[in-house]
């Protein structure tokens, strides 16, 4: 892996460090809160449960906001006051867990007690649990500062500093210094959005439930290859959105994709860690090419320097739904970017899926190709709506995962004979135009199929209703005035 030099970090750097190195401790303690939990009768596992769990949600909370401040870059200072309020408080918390339980001259019962009714009595009876709520509702809050969401409010963040810095106080921790880093205009601390901005659809995409999580085989960690810059190290414009982030080993890497406000293009920040820092790789979906390996996505980028392709990072998925939708995404993402020069075909397909069935619909007014795929390792099968025809062509549009729903026999039920309907079936969708709703309007709430084909439709219901898996299909016919899309 490609790492650059450490440079001297400024005060923002050296805080936003400390949000990771406070998350690694934090999860460090609650490991070593759930050995002493394992030893100890169960009588005593509620409340040591609601510790260790709040501790690691604190955890992903400091990693999350050290990520989004890489693309929040300019908004950094609005949230520095803050961090240096709460970092060193609940670095003192967590120090004092480990040393309870590090307290070798003590039973692990004793441990426990002492632990919890000292620093519940120190905390002013504030119970243990409820001391890391306070931390973690704090640290949201920083998050929705820095990214000017919607949830924030500033009475509330007050509220909670208050609190804090009382237990401070309690703890017999010096007031933090009255400012840190430069100083933040009111306006620009609770600015608005420069503009409203509609819901793009990659937003939505992992936001909605999955509808079956079906385990990939031969899982390992996933990899980032770089090359890698320290905190603070990438360029990064003012007012970036970011479109989803996803995490990986145990959120030791994560991936963020946002849209670049200057040039409207979508790319992709990594996070990994090396000697205890996090390091950050920056790449344009343009730039990046995609493909399948197992359980694993492998994205590359082209080296100037050596004239080949080298890998970027290697993700490894637990599930092959979300595998699926990040591919999707991903694809959809480069097709459409104004930036990318060319689509590979290859691109288009994911890898170690045997097409069942493919045939030409009119889907919201559109062409479309639909296609089942059935996944060779898992046996998962999935309806996919790409593009007919055109620059686009092969660019996905929707996928719907078939589930235990499908086994129902009114899951599927042919309408006309170019219509067939799909009831519990769950769209994700790629594109910004299309509106599933118009293919919904009908008293069942069903998803609507028309087919161009009558033949197509048919065989359609075949792939469903046969107890043997049908070989791979396509049927395409002219569309007819007759029996056309109902509305």
């Amino acid at each position: 892996m490609d790492f650059a030099v450490m440079p001297t970090l400024p005060v923002e750097a050296h805080l936003l460090q400390g949000c990771c190195r406070e998350a690694e401790r934090a999860e460090l303690t609650a490991l070593s809160l759930d050995g002493l939990r394992m030893v100890l009768p169960e009588s005593f596992h509620g409340h040591m449960i609601l510790v260790s769990e709040e501790i690691k949600n604190g955890s992903l909370l400091l990693r999350d906001l050290a990520d989004r401040s890489q693309v929040h870059i300019a908004r950094v200072p609005v949230v520095l006051d803050y961090l240096n309020v709460v970092l060193p408080c609940l670095s003192r918390s967590l120090r004092d867990i480990q040393t309870y339980i590090d307290d070798k001259t003590l039973s692990r019962e004793i441990r426990w007690r002492k632990m919890y009714n000292k620093m519940t009595e120190e905390a002013g009876g504030l119970p243990l649990p409820q001391r890391f709520v306070l931390y973690n509702h704090f640290l949201t809050m920083l998050k929705y500062l820095l990214t000017r969401s919607t949830n924030f409010d500033l009475n509330t963040l007050e509220i909670l500093r208050t609190r804090i810095l009382q237990l401070r106080e309690q703890r017999g921790i010096p007031p933090p210094p009255l400012q840190v880093g430069p100083l933040v205009r009111q306006e620009l601390m609770l600015a608005p959005l420069a503009h409203e901005r509609s819901s793009h659809w990659a937003e939505q995409i992992f936001s909605l439930p999955l509808p079956s999580r079906t385990a990939l085989k031969h899982v390992r960690p996933s990899r980032s290859f770089g090359p890698h810059f320290p905190l603070g190290g990438v360029s990064m414009p003012s007012d970036s959105r970011i479109l989803f982030k996803r995490s990986f080993n145990d959120d030791k890497i994560s991936l963020m994709v946002f849209l670049n406000p200057v040039n409207q293009s979508p790319y992709l920040l990594i996070r990994t860690y090396h000697q205890g820092n996090p390091w950050f790789s920056l790449r344009g979906v343009h730039e990046l090419c995609i493909n399948r390996e197992g359980s694993a996505l492998q994205l590359k980028r082209w080296s100037r320097s050596e004239h080949c392709s080298k890998l970027w990072a290697v993700l490894f998925f637990l599930t092959w739904e979300e595998m699926v939708l990040f591919y999707c995404t991903f694809v959809a993402l480069k097709a459409r970017n104004t930036l990318t020069v060319q689509m590979h075909p290859d691109e288009y397909k994911l890898a170690r899926e045997k097409r069942l069935f493919q045939a030409q619909i009119i889907d919201d007014g559109y062409k479309h190709s639909l296609i089942v795929y059935e996944d060779q390792q898992t046996h998962g099968l999935r309806l996919h709506a790409a593009v007919w025809e055109g620059e686009l062509r092969q660019c996905p549009v929707w996928t719907a995962f078939v589930t235990h729903q499908s086994q129902s026999p009114t899951w599927l039920s042919r309408r006309s004979k170019h219509r067939v309907w799909l009831k519990d079936v769950a769209l994700y969708v790629f594109c910004q135009k299309y509106r599933q709703e118009n293919m919904r309007q009908n008293k069942a709430g069903a998803f609507e199929i028309y087919f161009v084909s009558e033949e197509a439709a048919s065989r359609f219901k075949e792939v469903f209703v046969n107890t043997t898996t049908p070989e791979s299909s396509e049927a395409n016919g002219p569309i007819t005035a007759q029996d056309g899309p109902s509305t």
